[in-house]
C-alpha cells in the first residue's frame, strides 16, 4: 500500500513540474557571471524567476563603481522597466528589515517558550481568513510577515523532529497562484536576514512542503554563489540510503533539480555524494543524467562511476555502495526506482554493442565453420573495450553488491560473453574476463541448449587460442588460463580456481566450490581429460624473455601445476626439454614462478609419481646441456642471460642437495639416480656467478639468497668471510679510482708476455712489476685470461733476490682472482708450488684429490714457509680444503649411508641379534678423520713457525722467539728482505709467516674448540709456547681442560699443562687463571708425595721455573709455592741424606734441584 501511495505521489509530483517552470541553465550560468547581454535575450518567463535578484542588483548601492557597472546597471533597468512584477518587489524591499527581524527574533523566543506550539504569533496577528486570502489582500509589510512566519514555523519543526522526515501541509507553498509572489518574498527575506534565515536551513526547510524543489532552485538561481553551500549542506544531512525514505527521495530530486539547472557542477556533487558516503541514489542519477561534451566512444560515464565505487580502493564506498543495491532490489521494481533506471540504462549499453541478433540457438558445424554465422557473428573491434569494462562491472555487481540478474539480464549477458572478439590483446583480455565470469556465476547458465553453447564456445577458445597468442602478439593469452583450470579441477583444487578467478577479474568475490561442480564435469569429462591436458600442455611454446614485466598467466604456471600433480610422469610424457628451453628464455627481473617451477621439477625427478612404479619419474637435465650454458671459464655468451645461467647453477645445487636428503628413501625403494660429476661443477664460475648475482639482487628477487643458501650448505670453503671482506676491497672505492687510471678495457699486456717477464725475474725485475701493476687495474673478469700465467709462474718468485714489491702485487693478484674463480685458481696455485721434485715428475693434483687430503696444500716448496706473500696464499687454501673435505665426507656419508645400510639389510634378511651400529660407526671414522685432518695441519703450521737452526742464530742476536708481541723501534730507512732476515726479530719472514699461521689457527679455534683441546693434549714443542698464547688470541679457552690435561698420566702432559698454564697466567690474570693456578700447585704437591725418584726430578726441573710467573702473575700465590718449594726441598735434603753420594748415582741429581731450589726461592722472595 505504501508503495503505491508513493508512486501515485511522484505521478502527481510530475504533472506539477510540467506546469512550475524552472531555472534554464543558461539563464543560471547568465546569473552567475552577472552577463547582461545573456539576460536581456531571456523570455519574459524566464526572467521572470530572476526578477528579485535582478532589482535588489539595481536599487541596492554596489560595491562596484566602475563605468563597465555603470554600464550594465543601465541596461538592468532599461530590461525592468517593461515587467509589471517589479513594482511589488521594490514595495518589498521599501520595508524596514530591522524592525521586521526584531519581531521574529520575539517570536522564536516565545515558540521557544511555548514548546513550538502554534499559538500567539508577534509577527501575524489573528488571521481573519485563510493563509491565501490573507495574503492576497495584505500590504508588502504583512506579506513579508505572513510568509516569515510559515517558513520560521516549518524550520522550528526542523529542528525539533529529530531526522524524521515530515510533509507541512502549507497553502502559502501550495497555491499555484501565488508561488510566484510568494517565491518573491522568500528570495527577499533570505536575502535581507541572511542571519535569521540562513540559506542551508532554508533549504532543509523547503524540502519538507509542496513544491520545495521549485522553490529551492529559484532560491538558488537568485544567489548563484551559494550553490556549492546548498548542496553540501543538503548532501551531509541526506540519508545514507536516500530510496528507502520519502525525505530522501524528496531530497535526491531536490538535488538532481539543482544540477540540472547548473550542469556543470553536477560532477562535482556526485563527488561529494561519494565523499560522505550519502544519497547514492543521487549519485547514480547525476551520471544518468550527465552528459558529457566529448562522448567517450570506450566506455561510458555510468560504468566507470559504478566500477570504481565497487572495484575502489574504499572500502567504506563499497559498502555503502553495495547496501543501495541490496536494498534497492527487495523492493517491487518501480520505474520511478534509480536503480531500475540504472540497471535498464546497463543492459541498453550491452544490447547495443553485442553482434548481431543472436539466440541460445546451437548451430551444427557447417555454422561453427561459417564466420558470416548470424548466431556467431564477432564482437566488433571497437566494442571490446567497453564489453570487458561492462563484464567486469557486473561481477562486480553481482559478486560484491549481491544483484540478482533478471532472466533478460542473464540471457544477453551469456549472448556477450560467448561472443569472438577480434585477435588482439583486448580481445585476449575480453575472452579471458568472459570465461573467468562463467567460472564465477555458473548460474547464468541454466537451460540445456545454454550449456551446449557454452561448451561449443570453450571448444572454441581451445582451437582459437594459438591463433590470438600469434596474431595479438600478447605472451599471455587465454590458453593458458584454459589448462591451468583444467589441472586445478583435476587436482580438485577448487580453492586456487577461486583465487585465479578472482585474481583475473581484479576484485575478491566469494565463490562456493560446490558451485563449481558443474563446471568441473564439463571440464574434466568433456573438455580437458588429464591425458589431453599433458599432451597439449607439452606442446606449448616456452615465453620469450620470460621476466617479471610480463603478467597474467602464462605456460610456465600450467607446467607448474601439471609436476605439481605428477601428470607428466603418470602419462609418461617428457617435459625435461621444455622446462631447459624455458629456462634458456629468462632475462631480468626474475619471474616469480621459476624457482618453484625448478623446485617441483627436481622432486619430480627424484621421488616417483607412485611406489608400484618407481621409475615413474621425468628426466634430469644432461651435463651436455648445462655445459652449453657456460664455456670460456664463466664469460657469458651472447645466446644465454646471466639470469639462465644463475638458473641453471640453481637447479644443479638444489637437484645435490635433494638429492642427498632423499638417500633414504630412494634406497628404499632401490633407485640410485645418477648424481651431477665433478668435472661437471669445475667447469662452472660459481663464486664469478654469485659475484655477479650480488649486483643484481634487487631484480633477481630471492635467487642470490637462495644460491647463498646452498653454497653455505654445500660448498662452505667458497663461503669464506675472509672471501667477502676481500671482495669489498677488490670492488670498494680506491679500486675504483684505480680504475679510471684505465683509458682503454683491453689490457696492452698478453699472457706470453707475462711468462717471459716472469723467466727474467731476477734481471727484468722492473719490467714485471710494471705489467703486474697495470694488471691490478683491470676487473677481476678481464683478469681471468692470465690467470694460468700467473698461478704457473709463482714457483720462480721463490728465488732469493725477488723484490718484494713484486711478491706483494702477486698475491693482490691472486686474490682478486680468487674473487671470481677460487676453485681453479686452488689447484692451479697448488700444482704450481709443488718441489721440484714433483714438478719434474709432472705430478698434477686434481680438485678431488685435494678434497680428500686438504694436507697436500702443505706439501709444497719449503721456501713457500719463509715467503709471506705466498704463505698467506698457501694458508687460504688450506682454510678452504679443510672445509670443503667436510662438506664432501659429510655428503659422501649421506650418499652411500644409506645404501648400504639398505644392502647389509637385505644382507642380513633371517639373521637376528646383529648390532644395528654401521651407521654409528660411520659418523664416528668421518669425526675422527676430520678431527686427524684439523689437527695434522696445526701441527705442520706450528712446526713451521720453528726457526731453522740458522734462523736461531740470526735470533739470538734479535730478542729471540719471546719478542713476537714487543713493539718495533722506529728505523730510518726499511730494510730489504736480506737485511730483515740478519737483523731477525720483528722484521723477519719468519716472524711475519708466524703472525700469519696465528691468524689461521685463531679462526681454526674459535670456529672449532676441540681442535684446540686436541692439539694441546697431543702437545708441540715447549719453545713455541712463547709464541703461541701471546699470538693466538683465543689461546685463552685452554684455561677450560687444563685440569682435564693435569690429570692425565703421562708425565709430558703434566709438565706441557703446567708450562702452558703459566704463560696463560702472564697473559690473562683473570680470576679463572688463579684458581687453575692454584689447582696446579696442588697437583705439583701431590705429585711431590707419590712420584719415584727418577720421576721426580723430570717432572720437577722443567716446571718449578713456571712457579715464578704465577708468583708474577698472581702474588696471593705466593705462600702457596713457598710452601710447595719447601716442600721439596725437604725431600730432596731427606735422599740425600738416606744415601750415600757415590752408592746412588741420584743423589748428583737431587743436590742439583736442591740447589736449583735455593735459586728460585731467592728469586721468589726477591
Amino acid at each position: 500500500y505504501t508503495i503505491l501511495v508513493t508512486d501515485f505521489y511522484y505521478i502527481l509530483k510530475r504533472i506539477a513540474y510540467v506546469s512550475l517552470q524552472f531555472v534554464s541553465p543558461y539563464a543560471f550560468e547568465a546569473m552567475q557571471k552577472v552577463d547582461v547581454a545573456r539576460l536581456a535575450a531571456l523570455s519574459d518567463p524566464e526572467l521572470r524567476l530572476l526578477l528579485p535578484c535582478l532589482v535588489r542588483m539595481a536599487l541596492c548601492a554596489p560595491a562596484d563603481q566602475s563605468n563597465a557597472w555603470a554600464q550594465d546597471k543601465k541596461l538592468i533597468l532599461r530590461l525592468l522597466s517593461g515587467v509589471e512584477a517589479v513594482n511589488s518587489i521594490v514595495a518589498l524591499l521599501s520595508v524596514d528589515f530591522h524592525a521586521l527581524e526584531q519581531d521574529a527574533r520575539k517570536e522564536q523566543q516565545l515558540r521557544h517558550k511555548a514548546g513550538g506550539s502554534n499559538g500567539e504569533s508577534i509577527l501575524v496577528s489573528q488571521l481573519q481568513h485563510g493563509l491565501t486570502l490573507e495574503f492576497e489582500h495584505s500590504d508588502p509589510l504583512r506579506r513579508l510577515r505572513l510568509a516569515l512566519s510559515e517558513l520560521l514555523a516549518i524550520m522550528n519543526k526542523v529542528a525539533d523532529s529529530n531526522g524524521e522526515f515530515f510533509l507541512r501541509s502549507s497553502e502559502l507553498f501550495e497555491s499555484p497562484v501565488y508561488l510566484e509572489e510568494v517565491a518573491d518574498v522568500l528570495c527577499i527575506l533570505q536575502a535581507e536576514l541572511p542571519s535569521l534565515l540562513p540559506i542551508i536551513e532554508v533549504a532543509e526547510a523547503l524540502l519538507h512542503v509542496r513544491n520545495g524543489e521549485w522553490f529551492l532552485c529559484l532560491l538558488v538561481a537568485n544567489v548563484p554563489d551559494s550553490f556549492s553551500e546548498v548542496c553540501r549542506g543538503l548532501i551531509k544531512n541526506g540519508e545514507r540510503q536516500d530510496e528507502e525514505s520519502v525525505g530522501g527521495r524528496r531530497r535526491t530530486e531536490a538535488l538532481r533539480q539543482l544540477c540540472q539547472m547548473n550542469p556543470s557542477q553536477a560532477l562535482n556533487i556526485r563527488a561529494m555524494v561519494v565523499e560522505e558516503c550519502h544519497l547514492p541514489g543521487l549519485g547514480v542519477a547525476l551520471t544518468l543524467d550527465y552528459k558529457p561534451d566529448t562522448a567517450d566512444e570506450a566506455v561510458s560515464p555510468l560504468v566507470s562511476y559504478v566500477s570504481g565505487l565497487l572495484l575502489g580502493t574504499n572500502g567504506k564506498v563499497r559498502t555503502w555502495f553495495s547496501m543501495f543495491i541490496r536494498n534497492g532490489q527487495q523492493r517491487k521494481r518501480e520505474s520511478s526506482s534509480v536503480l531500475w533506471q540504472m540497471r535498464r540504462q546497463l543492459l541498453l549499453e550491452l544490447v547495443a554493442i553485442l553482434p548481431r541478433s543472436r539466440s541460445t540457438h546451437v548451430p551444427n558445424d557447417s555454422d561453427m565453420d561459417s564466420e558470416s554465422s548470424s548466431g556467431y557473428s564477432g564482437l566488433r573491434e571497437e566494442h571490446v573495450v567497453k564489453a570487458s569494462a561492462l563484464l567486469r562491472l557486473y561481477c562486480a555487481l553481482m559478486g560484491i553488491a549481491g544483484l540478482r540478474p533478471t532472466d533478460e539480464e542473464a540471457e544477453q549477458l551469456l549472448q556477450l560473453m560467448t561472443s569472438r572478439p577480434p585477435a588482439t590483446p583486448a580481445g585476449v583480455r575480453f575472452v579471458s574476463l568472459s570465461f573467468c565470469k562463467l567460472l564465477a556465476f555458473p548460474t547464468l547458465v541454466s537451460t540445456p541448449e545454454q550449456e551446449q553453447l557454452m561448451v561449443m564456445w570453450l571448444s572454441w577458445m581451445i582451437k582459437e587460442e594459438e591463433y590470438f597468442e600469434s596474431a595479438a602478439g600478447v605472451s599471455a593469452s587465454f590458453g593458458e588460463m584454459l589448462l591451468l583450470v583444467a589441472m586445478y579441477f583435476h587436482s580438485n583444487q577448487l580453492s586456487a580456481i577461486i583465487e585465479l578467478v578472482c585474481s583475473t577479474l581484479g576484485m575478491k568475490i566469494a565463490i562456493k566450490p560446490s558451485s563449481l561442480s558443474k563446471m568441473k564435469t564439463i571440464f574434466t569429462q568433456e573438455i580437458f581429460t588429464e591425458q589431453v591436458v599433458t599432451a597439449h600442455a607439452v606442446r606449448v611454446a616456452v615465453t620469450n624473455n620470460l621476466s617479471a614485466n610480463i603478467t597474467g598467466f602464462l605456460p610456465i604456471h600450467c607446467i607448474y601445476q601439471l609436476l605439481r600433480s605428477r601428470a607428466f610422469t603418470k602419462h609418461k610424457v617428457s617435459i625435461k626439454d621444455w622446462i631447459f628451453r624455458q629456462l634458456c628464455e629468462t632475462t631480468t627481473p626474475l619471474h616469480t614462478q621459476l624457482l618453484p617451477l625448478i623446485d617441483v621439477y627436481i622432486n619430480s625427478i627424484l621421488t616417483p609419481a607412485s611406489k608400484t612404479n618407481p621409475e615413474a619419474t621425468n628426466q634430469p637435465i644432461t651435463e651436455q646441456e648445462i655445459l652449453n650454458v657456460f664455456q670460456d671459464g664463466g664469460k657469458v655468451r651472447s645466446h644465454y642471460t646471466i639470469t639462465t645461467q644463475l638458473l641453471i647453477l640453481y637447479y644443479i645445487l638444489s637437484y645435490e642437495e635433494a638429492l642427498l636428503a632423499n638417500t633414504k628413501t630412494l634406497a628404499l625403494m632401490q633407485k640410485k639416480p645418477k648424481s651431477y660429476s665433478p668435472a661437471l661443477m669445475d667447469q662452472i664460475p660459481i663464486k664469478h656467478l654469485i659475484r655477479q648475482a650480488q649486483g643484481l639482487q634487487q631484480e633477481l628477487g630471492g635467487l642470490h639468497s637462495a644460491l647463498l643458501r646452498l653454497l653455505a650448505t654445500n660448498y662452505p670453503h667458497l663461503c669464506m668471510v675472509e672471501d667477502w671482506i676481500s671482495e669489498e676491497e677488490v670492488t670498494g672505492t680506491l679500486p675504483l679510482l684505480r680504475k679510471m687510471l684505465l683509458t682503454s678495457s683491453s689490457c696492452k699486456y698478453s699472457q706470453t708476455q707475462l711468462r717471459e717477464a716472469f723467466q727474467n725475474v731476477l734481471s727484468g725485475g722492473p719490467r714485471l712489476l710494471r705489467i703486474l701493476e697495470h694488471l691490478t687495474l683491470l676487473s677481476a673478469g678481464d683478469l681471468i685470461p692470465y690467470a694460468e700465467a700467473l698461478t704457473a709462474s709463482m714457483g720462480l718468485v721463490l728465488e732469493d733476490g725477488v723484490s718484494r714489491r713484486i711478491l706483494q702485487t702477486v698475491n693482490k693478484l691472486w686474490m682478486v682472482l680468487n674473487t671470481v674463480m677460487p676453485r681453479k685458481l686452488w689447484v692451479m696455485t697448488v700444482n704450481a708450488l709443488q718441489p721440484l721434485v714433483k714438478l719434474l715428475r709432472q705430478q698434477k693434483y686434481t680438485q678431488n684429490d685435494l678434497m680428500v687430503d686438504p694436507l697436500i696444500v702443505l706439501r709444497c716448496d719449503s721456501r713457500v714457509f719463509r715467503c709471506p706473500p705466498l704463505m698467506d696464499i698457501t694458508l687460504h687454501m688450506l682454510n678452504g680444503y679443510l672445509l670443503a673435505s667436510k662438506a664432501y665426507l659429510n655428503a659422501h656419508l649421506k650418499e652411500t649411508a644409506e645404501f648400504e645400510r639398505q644392502a647389509q639389510t637385505v644382507s642380513n634378511l633371517g639373521l637376528s641379534g646383529q648390532p644395528d651400529t654401521p651407521e654409528v660407526t660411520r659418523e664416528e671414522l668421518k669425526n675422527a678423520l676430520l678431527a686427524a685432518q684439523d689437527s695434522a695441519a696445526v701441527q705442520i703450521l706450528l712446526e713451521v713457525c720453528l726457526p731453522s737452526p740458522q734462523e736461531e742464530l740470526q735470533l739470538e742476536g734479535g730478542g729471540g722467539p719471546d719478542s713476537l708481541l714487543r713493539s718495533v723501534q722506529s728505523a730510518p730507512g726499511i730494510p730489504t728482505r736480506k737485511e730483515r732476515e740478519a737483523e731477525g726479530g720483528l722484521l723477519s719472514d719468519l716472524r711475519e709467516v708466524q703472525c700469519l699461521i696465528c691468524c689461521l689457527l685463531h679462526q681454526m679455534f674459535i670456529a672449532d674448540p676441540n681442535i684446540a683441546k686436541l692439539v694441546h693434549f697431543q702437545g708441540y714443542p715447549q719453545a713455541l709456547l712463547p709464541l703461541t698464547v701471546p699470538g693466538i688470541p683465543s689461546m685463552h679457552i685452554c684455561l677450560d681442560f687444563i685440569p682435564e690435561l693435569l690429570a692425565q698420566p703421562q708425565l709430558e702432559k703434566q709438565i706441557f699443562a703446567i708450562q702452558l698454564l703459566s704463560h696463560l697466567c702472564t697473559q690473562y690474570a683473570l680470576p679463572k687463571s688463579l684458581s687453575v693456578a692454584r689447582l696446579a700447585i696442588s697437583v705439583m704437591g701431590t705429585l711431590l708425595t707419590v712420584q719415584t725418584r727418577v720421576k721426580r726430578f723430570a717432572f720437577f726441573m722443567p716446571t718449578l721455573p713456571c712457579l715464578v710467573s704465577f708468583c708474577k702473575a698472581f702474588p696471593p700465590l705466593f705462600d702457596d709455592v713457598m710452601s710447595l718449594l719447601v716442600q721439596v726441598g725437604q725431600v730432596s735434603a731427606a735422599d740425600v741424606t738416606t744415601k750415600a753420594r757415590d752408592i746412588d748415582p741420584l743423589i748428583a741429581s737431587e743436590c742439583i734441584l736442591q740447589s736449583y731450589l735455593t735459586e728460585l726461592v731467592l728469586i721468589c722472595i726477591g
